[in-house]
């Protein structure tokens, strides 16, 4: 890809320059389509640069530090040109946009093919894809001992990093001195090099007894261990993943080298250095041996001669397939686009009841997980009817394909079910049909292959709010909760459904589900859910139903708003003390709704969080202000 580059080609500070890859272009110039991936620090979009497609990593920037930090990645990425890293094709260095653009890179990664098409590599197969590591950046080694303990520790602002703003990658790689809040060295880099050789190795995700169900293991790992007490078995009592068997044919040097980059000390681990060598050496003495595995080459061109990325295998994002269209595509191909709403408003045709006026805003936030799993929707005004309106959440478990489906699906089965039903009846339907349809969909995308996955049974668990005129109905399957608030007090509108309810324990015991105490808590199933009712999850149905529960609420003058939101929030912040935040905040929705967001990332919710806030009558000047 050749850009045109203009001159002066430097950034807005003027400390990066590159005689070959522009460093500002013309908005006309690109194209962002859609998030490909999240991350604490940075959001990547698949794009159009030029008319072809590119992955454009997109900073967060929030402070100067932010901005600092920019400029000395960009000064590296465009001194840096090896096969193994995804290369740098253009930037934009000027605000408002701070921006990173690569070359575009097809699935699969290696991940992938480790972890879902189940690929074994040989020894040797992992030994060339470990000597990959040597990506030359040993000449910058003076430019990155620029961080200092001083400037590498935390702001204590939450941003989506696991605890802290600059602690941030994935918890199963960490080093325990980054564990430990401490300086992230080249020796941090090796630990985490170690663990992803051995995974190699043994194609097991580290730290679970899984040899594929990539999307499952995120709640394995929470089964056996919370993050803190991971964290502490890796810092305080050495815990490490189940190393390689030699019987498998692993030489015993590799193993050693592996042990030595995992070690508890930093100091005693090798520098890239000297691990490149003896890797080197243990090729060799394979080669010495034996003739090469003569399908060693077809298995790495396979691979797409990608940059090797053993990342977030918790998370992976799914054979490209984009759940947000399937869901419109399944409405679109279920129903017609018709509606009978004006029925519910003839049905209400009160003319003295109560008539509440909405203001609506929304905040989510991945918080400390790598990837974002909740989805969300407003509705105000459905179909230009301006006493309807429709709010939903939707939070993910084993990857967020039900969650984004269900974002999409569930609008457009209501408004086509409200002809023929009430809107207590309907929002019942519109969950059972927006599961059977992802459900459908799922088994779809298996025969045909695009999901390569074995054994993946993605869910989400959902809350609805449709309010007609002066009727409030919530719908509710799973743990998001929805509550009002009436005089200044918080009315719960919907029911936790939770294995640790007895309630609910019985029923999916009697429909068949198996019910286990697991750690910590009642769980369902091997897959070993907390919550009894979601869409998807068709690996434990019927047990785990859609079935929603709903409450139907006559709103008055005395209802002030409606606070929608996922477990994210409600695992760390109570019912009274949510209104108690929204009191002291600035009554406009979108503040209070990212107010109460950012109070539970402070507080440590470990989970993703999403806030719906919607007032119900109107906020005078002086309360939007104080």
């Amino acid at each position: 890809m050749v850009m045109e580059i203009v001159e002066p080609n430097a950034c807005i500070r003027g400390c990066c320059s590159s005689n070959s890859i522009p460093l500002h272009l013309p908005p006309s110039s690109y194209t962002l389509l859609k998030p490909i991936a999240r991350g604490a620090e940075s959001v990547v979009y698949e794009a159009l640069l030029d008319g072809k497609k590119v992955a454009v990593k997109k900073p967060i920037l929030s402070t100067s530090d932010d901005l600092d930090k920019f400029h000395k990645e960009l000064q590296l990425l465009c001194k840096l040109d090896h096969p193994g890293l995804a290369k740098l094709v253009a930037a934009h260095a000027k605000p408002p946009n701070y921006m990173y653009f690569f070359e575009f890179f097809e699935s699969p990664n290696l991940s992938e093919k480790l972890h879902m098409e189940e690929w074994t590599p040989t020894i040797d197969q992992v030994l060339v894809i470990a000597l990959h590591l040597d990506f030359g950046l040993a000449v910058y080694k003076e430019d990155l001992k620029g961080v200092s303990l001083e400037n590498w520790r935390s702001s204590g602002k939450p941003t989506g990093g696991f605890h802290k703003k600059n602690m941030v990658g994935t918890l199963i790689y960490m080093a325990p001195e980054i564990l430990k809040k401490e300086t992230h060295t080249e020796k941090s880099d090796v630990y985490s090099f170690g663990i992803s050789l051995n995974e190699l190795l043994t194609g097991v995700v580290p730290y679970t007894d899984l040899r594929a169900e990539a999307q499952q293991a995120h709640t394995v790992l929470e089964m056996n261990y919370t993050e803190q007490q991971l964290t502490a078995a890796v810092v305080s009592d050495g815990l490490r993943p189940v190393l390689a068997d030699p019987e498998s044919g692993v030489p015993s040097a590799l193993l050693s080298v592996i042990q030595r980059c995992w070690d508890a000390n930093s100091q005693n681990r090798p520098s890239f250095d000297d691990i490149v060598a003896e890797l080197v050496i243990i090729l060799k003495q394979r080669e010495k041996i034996k003739e090469p595995d003569s399908s060693f080459h077809d298995s790495l061109n396979s691979l797409g001669n990608q940059p090797i990325d053993v990342g977030n295998n918790l998370q992976a994002y799914q054979e490209g397939i984009n759940w947000f269209t399937q869901g419109e595509n399944s409405i679109n191909r279920a129903c017609e686009p018709k509606h009978g709403l004006e029925k519910w408003l003839q049905a209400s045709n009160d003319t003295l009841a109560y008539h509440p006026v909405l203001s609506w805003g929304s905040f989510a936030t991945c918080g400390r997980r790598e990837t974002m799993e909740d989805t969300h929707f407003l509705l105000p005004h459905v179909c230009n009817e301006r006493d309807i309106h429709v709010f939903g959440i939707f939070d993910g478990h084993r990857g967020a394909a039900a969650a984004e489906f269900s974002a999409r699906a569930f609008p457009g089965f209501l408004q086509a079910i409200s002809s023929i039903s009430s809107p207590s009846s309907a929002l019942f339907e519109a969950f059972i049909k927006t599961d059977i349809a992802f459900r459908a969909e799922l088994d779809i995308s298996r025969k045909s292959k695009r999901v390569i996955q074995k054994d993946w049974h993605p869910g989400c668990t959902a809350a609805a709010a449709l309010i007609v005129r002066d009727k409030l109905f919530v719908a509710n399957a799973g743990d998001c909760r929805t509550i009002l608030c009436r005089s200044g007090h918080p009315f719960v509108l919907s029911k936790d459904h939770v294995a640790s309810c007895l309630e609910e324990r019985d029923r999916v015991i009697s429909a068949g589900g198996d019910v286990r105490w697991q750690v910590d808590n009642w769980r369902v199933g091997r897959a070993a859910l907390q919550v009894t009712r979601s869409i998807g999850d068709d690996d434990l149905k019927p047990a785990v139903t859609a079935e929603p529960e709903i409450t139907e609420t006559i709103l008055s003058p005395e209802d002030e708003y409606l606070v929608m939101a996922s477990d994210g929030l409600w695992d760390v912040v109570s019912n009274a003390e949510v209104v108690s935040i929204i009191r002291d905040t600035v009554k406009e929705p979108g503040m209070c709704s990212k107010r109460l967001a950012t109070e539970a990332a402070e507080r440590g919710s470990k989970d993703n969080i999403t806030v719906i806030v919607v007032f119900l009558r109107p906020v005078s000047t002086a309360e939007r202000i104080f």
